[in-house]
C-alpha cells in the first residue's frame, strides 16, 4: 500500500486588515475550522510579516492520491464558501507519493 502526502498552498489577501493581530485572528480561525472539519494540518508559511497577505499550507496524509486530492479539494471549496475578510488569490495542490 502506498502513502500519499497532499499539500495545498493557499494565498489569501486580507484587504480590510490593518494589523498583524487582526491577521492572526483570521488565520487562526481558518486553521481551526479546517482542522476540525477535515482533520488536516494547517500552517502559515509565507507573508508572515505582511498585514494584508497570508500564505498557508494545508497538509493531509492518505492511503491514495485520489483521497488526498479529494480532501484538499473539499477544504479549498470550504475556504471559498466562507464569508471571511479574505480573498483567495492563489491556490495549488501538490501530491507526493511516499
Amino acid at each position: 500500500m502506498s502513502t500519499t502526502i497532499g499539500v495545498c498552498h493557499l494565498t489569501l489577501r486580507l484587504p480590510e486588515n490593518a494589523s498583524l493581530k487582526g491577521k492572526r485572528q483570521v488565520v487562526r480561525s481558518l486553521q481551526q475550522r479546517l482542522h476540525n472539519k477535515f482533520n488536516v494540518s494547517v500552517a502559515e508559511v509565507e507573508h508572515n510579516d505582511v498585514w494584508q497577505m497570508a500564505g498557508l499550507a494545508i497538509c493531509v496524509v492518505a492511503n491514495s492520491a485520489a483521497h488526498a486530492n479529494e480532501v484538499l479539494s473539499k477544504a479549498l471549496d470550504f475556504v471559498h464558501s466562507l464569508r471571511l475578510d479574505a480573498e483567495v488569490v492563489g491556490e495549488e495542490i501538490e501530491l507526493v507519493q511516499a
